[in-house]
């Protein structure tokens, strides 16, 4: 399938319901947390590995779809493979001399990994692939009104050794959002998928991961963690139809509640998309839901 050729923005809401959707290791683990407005923060990078488990677990053993950025992943070993692959030897932390070569060690990586064409990478390590940018980008995830970053004490009943039996139980802490609506805002480049080979089935894949991920990450510390609404402008052209930031200005989550009492339910809110205002050359998908696909 070819590369994309339309440029894409979306806006992804997700929930979080007695749990943790970020925690700040810096922070004893609480929520992240804007310290000067109380809005919730989830990082680009936390999503985004929601996304690669959702993709390995999902396509294992496809072609063009292993993980770069894994659990115990040796970053050299993989970058390793390329240059087995393509009959080169490398050189301590340099790119092979002749720039064809350069291209095709880097092509290998992103045709092999899902990960590197879609989100790019560094790989400048030991054993050197170069570097790629890559044609989805996101932004932190915000909250839409500020949370309450919360801890509750936590006993162990059971110890490790027979000789700590008559002690004292462990104490400890579990850090939780009791809820929270969060905005994630993204971006997809044409001009960087052609670069990636990043296709329109691996962003159709992408979509999917998104409303998926979460049904595989669940977890105590997590609580309840829901995709909501996943709300995609295409652009007819390559390089785009309107800025971002106007797109995204029509999209809108506000209380239906009364806004004196905590939300604690997504039926709190109402996402609003004024379509009336859709600049000429921009559609729009809204997504509340979207079918696993079967392993291809």
């Amino acid at each position: 399938m070819a590369f994309v050729t339309n440029r894409y923005d979306f806006v992804f809401f997700f929930d979080v319901e007695n749990g943790n959707p970020n925690g700040d290791p810096d922070a004893g683990n609480m929520p992240r947390i804007d310290p000067e407005t109380g809005i919730g923060i989830v990082s680009d990078v936390c999503l985004k590995r929601k996304v690669r488990n959702y993709i390995d677990l999902t396509r294992s053993g496809t072609t063009g779809y292993r993980i770069y950025v894994q659990d115990k992943a040796i970053l050299n070993d993989r970058n390793q493979e390329a240059y087995e692959a393509i009959g080169l030897k490398p050189v301590s932390k340099k790119l092979p001399k002749a720039i064809e070569d350069q291209l095709r060690v880097t092509q290998w990586m992103c045709d092999n990994f899902f990960d590197i064409r879609a989100f790019g990478a560094v790989m400048t390590t030991e054993i050197n692939c170069g570097q790629v940018r890559g044609p989805i980008q996101l932004c932190f995830s915000q909250s839409i009104e500020p949370i309450l970053a919360a801890e509750m004490s936590i006993t162990r009943m059971a110890v490790t050794n027979a000789k700590d039996a008559e002690k004292e139980k462990t104490m400890g802490r579990k850090e939780y959002v009791p809820y929270g609506l969060y905005r994630l805002e993204g971006f997809v480049s044409a001009p960087l998928a052609e670069k990636t080979n990043f296709t329109e089935e691996d962003l159709t894949l992408f979509w999917e991961a998104l409303m998926n991920m979460f049904e595989h990450d669940r977890s105590a510390s997590r609580g309840l963690m829901s995709s909501r609404e996943l709300i995609v402008f295409k652009h007819e052209s390559k390089l785009g139809n309107a800025p971002a930031h106007k797109l995204f200005d029509l999209v809108r989550a506000e209380r239906v509640t009364d806004a004196i009492t905590p939300a604690r339910h997504f039926s709190d809110y109402t996402i609003t998309l004024d379509e009336e205002q859709l600049p000429k050359g921009v559609s729009v998908t809204r997504y509340d839901y979207i079918a696993p696909s079967e392993q291809g």
